[in-house]
């Protein structure tokens, strides 16, 4: 190895992307009421967002395992109220898992989310990883917090049906003047939406503005498309963002939670630029990259963190797709 692919190594192995300082903003980890009706349900590792108005919306459906556990949270909030849409920001097994559970538990609950959404939850491959990482989800809950692993679903993951289509820009009437708002934010997935409530500066967002790990690193979370995933964090950066759900663990509360989208779009320009440079010193190899990124960015982490045959797919995907936009330029 040259002087200056040593140099370079050495500096990235120092590098914290997009580290997000403590007083930077409020950060909101664990359940219950965040603000503005606003509630984290079940689990902050993949939680179920509740708003608890007088007809109550929800929004991602979590882990299907913990499905009982969902329903008992938002069950202690609505009081006896029935909500009336989940809305999916997209199907990947850890934000729709529980979406058939929900809508047998709640008689009338209907699902919404992208036309793409609809078309993949048909899919048998589709249905098969979902089933599969769901399945291997369970002991990793089973040892958090305490709970009761007979609390936990065990059958199978069941896929479900839409009920409706989103559309981008599509406004979505609620009550009292409260609307959605739906932006279609490709990039993570191509089904991606995500929901801005106006009237509360309230985004769901989850994996299209990146994540906040629990070693403090925003994790850039672009799987199908790094330029899409950038005009996508673009375009939800132009908001008036109160209050911003992230796809796990964490809700950033604040006037300065804009500044959150700048340090993840620097975070995304980090990744791809070292990407590029450690598959150039790897002659291209996107195995040793990802074991390099891993020991890095995973091992490290002694927090709650997904499973790491679901963080090595995913990441996977993004130094394939970056070795193959690399190629094309």
């Amino acid at each position: 190895m040259t002087a200056w692919a040593s140099d370079i190594i050495n500096a990235w192995g120092r590098m914290r992307y997009g580290v997000f300082p403590r007083e930077a903003c409020l950060v909101f980890n664990k359940t219950g009421l965040v603000r503005d009706d606003l509630y984290v349900a079940g689990l902050a590792w993949s939680p179920v967002y509740l708003l608890a108005i007088r007809e109550p919306v929800l929004f991602e459906a979590g882990f299907h395992c913990v499905g009982p556990i969902y329903e008992e949270a938002i069950r202690n909030v609505v009081d006896g109220r029935v909500p009336k849409t989940l809305f999916l920001t997209h199907v990947h097994w850890d934000h729709c898992g529980a979406a058939l559970y929900l809508k047998k538990v709640f008689p009338g609950l209907r699902v919404a989310g992208s036309g793409r959404s609809a078309e993949i939850m048909k899919r048998c491959n589709a249905q098969a990883l979902i089933r599969q990482l769901s399945r291997n989800v369970i002991p990793l809950v089973a040892g958090i917090d305490g709970i009761d692993e007979s609390r936990l679903i065990v059958y199978p993951f069941e896929p479900f049906e839409f009920d409706f289509i989103l559309e981008d820009g599509q406004t979505i009437e609620l009550e009292d003047g409260l609307t959605i708002r739906v932006i279609a934010t490709p990039g993570h997935t191509r089904d991606l939406m995500s929901y801005y409530i106006p009237e509360k500066r309230i985004l769901i967002a989850t994996e299209a503005g990146g994540i906040r790990d629990q070693a403090g690193q925003i994790i850039t979370e672009f799987l199908v498309d790094y330029d899409m995933y950038v005009e996508s964090l673009k375009r939800l950066a132009a908001l008036d963002v109160d209050i911003f759900c992230q796809g796990h663990h964490f809700v950033f509360v604040g006037d300065d939670v804009g500044s959150f989208f700048a340090r993840s779009l620097k975070a995304a320009e980090e990744f791809r630029n070292d990407v590029e440079i450690l598959l150039d010193v790897e002659g291209g190899s996107v195995e040793r990259v990802v074991q390099r990124i891993k020991a890095k960015q995973y091992d490290t982490n002694t927090g709650v963190k997904q499973s790491e045959e679901a963080y090595l797919l995913n990441l996977t995907a993004r130094v394939a797709h970056l070795a193959e936009r690399a190629s094309k330029t």
